[in-house]
């Protein structure tokens, strides 16, 4: 059994910044668990299913397989056989990946690679329940929030940077959405951990939330 590192919190929050950042400091394996569930999202769109039909979600799920790669330190999502890393980022992916995510049989397809991975590595692994049912025995459990206007101006300044076309009020609009949706679904909502440290990011820059992160896995073994 490797160290295991749990990183919850809202979209926007820089859980996968943040996460890879501190993995490849400190020699762990990141996982990325919310690129799986886009994966998932990812298939949908390309065949078509209306990701808001349970029914039809479910029917799809054994077509699917989803693993994990890593090349030059970088994770790869292989899904049916093809790497698809560089499509997962799309609003579009991320919006599928939200709905899919509710439906109890996605996230039990899901879970077992995610603990499996977890069991042979020392890992960081990010999400919206990971410390809550995915390792709700890790040893550190961070809650990573942040204030939804600073989430969504993050956004926001990537899309530009991309130079992609954005409005920031319909980016806010999303990301309170996606709160309200992941906050209140039946299966594994987004909570906080009993257990959970929690960090807020809107007023700190990368490099301090990383800074305080390590500072609380080094304290795991004094």
């Amino acid at each position: 059994m490797g160290i295991d590192i749990a990183i919850d919190g809202p979209a926007g929050a820089g859980k996968s910044t943040i996460a890879k950042a501190v993995a490849k400091r400190m020699g762990f394996v990141y996982v990325d668990t919310g690129a799986l569930y886009r994966a998932v999202g990812l298939y949908m769109l390309d065949r078509g299913i209306s990701i808001d039909d349970a029914e039809e979600v479910v029917k799809a799920l054994p077509e699917i397989t989803v693993d994990i790669e890593y090349m030059d330190e970088a994770q790869q999502v292989i899904l049916c056989g093809k790497n698809v890393t560089s499509r997962l980022r799309t609003q579009e992916v991320g919006e599928a990946a939200s709905v899919t995510s509710q439906y109890p049989e996605v996230r039990d397809k899901l879970m077992e690679l995610q603990r499996s991975l977890a069991e042979r590595y020392d890992v960081v692994m990010d999400g919206r329940d990971i410390g809550t049912v995915v390792l709700p025995d890790a040893d550190l459990k961070i809650y990573l929030t942040a204030d939804s206007r600073i989430r969504a101006k993050r956004r926001y300044d990537e899309l530009i940077g991309k130079g992609e076309k954005a409005e920031f009020s319909e980016i806010l609009k999303e990301v309170e959405e996606r709160d309200r949706r992941d906050m209140n679904r039946e299966t594994a909502p987004l909570k906080k951990a009993d257990d959970a440290v929690e960090v807020d990011s809107s007023c700190m820059t990368v490099s301090e939330v990383e800074d305080r992160i390590r500072e609380l896995i080094r304290g795991l073994k004094k």
